[in-house]
Order: structure tokens, then sequence, then C-alpha cells
């Protein structure tokens, strides 16, 4: 497990600003497979409750259900921006997008692991399952050679 990291955010139009401690650090950080995550295509890190606070624009997060109607994706209304999610397979966490985090972006990391969102746990009840990775190789990179840095924004 990583260390827990503070860090601040916003939406695209900056109405809505947060400030979020990351459980686990960037070690968290994750695709997922269904239906929804594909379409939206965020890269994620995980808070415990009670891990994000709203600073400025709580009136113009707008939510939304799908399904089970258990997990809550939250969006700002003027830009559409997905910021955050309490998770479906455990209430207790949120899923937030680190592309609004300041100074992160989702190409900070070169490879992001994929979870098979697809087949939900809560569905089958067999345990989560990775469906593969997601890698990113900058223009100019060596595929088979690791990229210079860790992991992770800088």
């Amino acid at each position: 497990m990583g260390d827990a990291i503070i860090r601040t955010g916003q939406c695209h139009c900056g109405a809505v600003r947060f400030a979020v401690t990351l459980s686990d650090g960037f070690d968290s950080i994750r695709r997922c497979t269904c239906s929804f995550c594909r379409m939206r295509g965020a890269v994620v890190g995980m808070a415990e409750m009670g891990g994000i606070t709203i600073l400025q624009g709580a009136e113009t997060l707008t939510r939304y259900r799908f399904h089970t109607r258990s997990a809550e994706h939250f969006f700002c209304a003027r830009c559409g921006i997905y910021t955050h999610h309490q998770r479906r397979s455990d209430r207790n966490l949120y899923a937030v997008n680190v592309a609004c985090l300041d100074g992160v972006s989702p190409f900070d990391f070169p490879e992001v692991p994929v979870v098979d969102g697809v087949n939900h746990t809560s569905d089958t009840g067999r345990p989560a399952r990775r469906a593969g990775t997601l890698r990113f190789i900058r223009a100019g990179q060596d595929p088979l050679r690791p990229p210079s840095r860790p992991p992770g924004p800088p």
C-alpha cells in the first residue's frame, strides 16, 4: 500500500473545487471496463469516506446513477466533467478522476491496471478481476524499455 497524499482539484471550468486525500496515493489508480467507465475513460484513484471535501461549487455538482443505482457519479453541471463517484463495490470508497487533480495527468502513468467491471463482483459474487493493463508510451520512447522515471505524477 502506498502512502496517503492530499491533493486539490477542480472541474474543467473551475466552478467545482475540492480537496482529496488519496488513501493509497497513486498506488490504487485504475480504469474499468463497465459500460459507463468505458465511455467516460477516466483514470481514478481511491479516497476513503470523508476523504473528499468540496471547497467550492457543491451546488454545481450533479449526480448520475444507473444499473443498480448504488454508485453515485458526480459531474459539474456547467462543463460536464466527471470529478468523482462513490463506489458500488465498496460504499466506503470514492473514486476520483486523476485528470481533475492539480498538476496530475492520466498520461503521467505509464501503466494503468484495468479492472473487469463488465463482470462486477457485486453481480457475480466472485472476487474482482483484472481485465488488463492500459499502457501509455510517449512518442520516441522504446516500448520495450521501461520509462526513465517511476510511474505517477512528478
